[in-house]
């Protein structure tokens, strides 16, 4: 990233045919649709379809696991229809510590490590001004503002001492103290603050100690490289 030395402890697949949220889109709105149905017509819970292995067969060969999943995400579907709060307010993560890609359809320009005689202490992700940032992971937004050369930028808490870093949006979508889950969006991207085009830099700190983020959220199942989610590649 481009910037100045902000205050407190920051120092300021490719696979284009299918985006990584198309998977995640195909799986969740066939679960919701179903449990949106079964909310309005009868209101019939979906607690054996969660955990009977008799349905393994019949719901496309899925382990136990990614039906659970599954079944989570449809059994918030239909809570929400319930209560009044539509399909759209299910889209978030369908798992507490699932992680996924904070930006799609972006073009990698810049890795972490020393660039220009200064440690660059993030990467970049090229991406047109207006495009949606996404929260990593589940957890609290502890900054929401102007922040000296990162620009307008989110920081986010996940606990464990981990918190990650959007920079240089164009607009912000959430507020200090707001609770997010994996996949809500949080900002635009933009070029704000001391920065070189429209582009989001993205960091994780743990502990207070910037990681290099690829290798970090491959162990997550994130691959930035590829822009693929393991989550959805079942």
């Amino acid at each position: 990233m481009d910037e100045q030395s902000p205050p407190a402890r920051y120092r300021g697949r490719r696979r284009i045919p299918e985006s990584p949220r198309s998977r995640y889109a195909a799986v969740v709105t066939t679960a919701m649709v179903g449990a949106g149905v079964v909310a309005l017509g009868t209101g019939t819970a979906l607690d054996d379809a969660k955990l009977n292995p008799d349905r393994l067969s019949s719901m496309g060969g899925l382990d136990a696991s990614a039906l659970e999943i599954r079944a989570e995400a449809a059994e918030r579907a239909s809570r929400a229809v319930r209560d009044g709060g539509g399909l759209a307010s299910s889209i978030s993560q369908a798992a507490p510590d699932v992680w996924l890609l904070p930006l799609h359809n972006y073009a990698y320009t810049s890795a972490y490590g020393w660039r220009w005689g200064r440690m660059h202490e993030g990467i970049d992700l090229a991406a047109p001004t207006g495009a949606p940032i996404y929260a990593a992971n589940a957890g609290t937004v502890v900054l929401s503002r102007w922040y000296a050369g990162y620009g307008s930028a989110v920081i986010i808490g996940h606990g464990d001492g981990v918190e990650t870093l959007y920079a240089h949006a164009s607009q912000l979508l959430v507020y200090e103290g707001q609770e997010v889950s994996a996949g809500d969006r949080i900002a635009l991207v933009g070029n704000t603050g001391y920065s070189f085009g429209a582009h989001l830099h993205f960091e994780v700190h743990v502990n207070g100690v910037p990681v290099e983020p690829v290798a970090w959220l491959a162990e997550r199942g994130v691959d930035i490289i590829h822009q693929t989610e393991a989550i959805y590649d079942n």
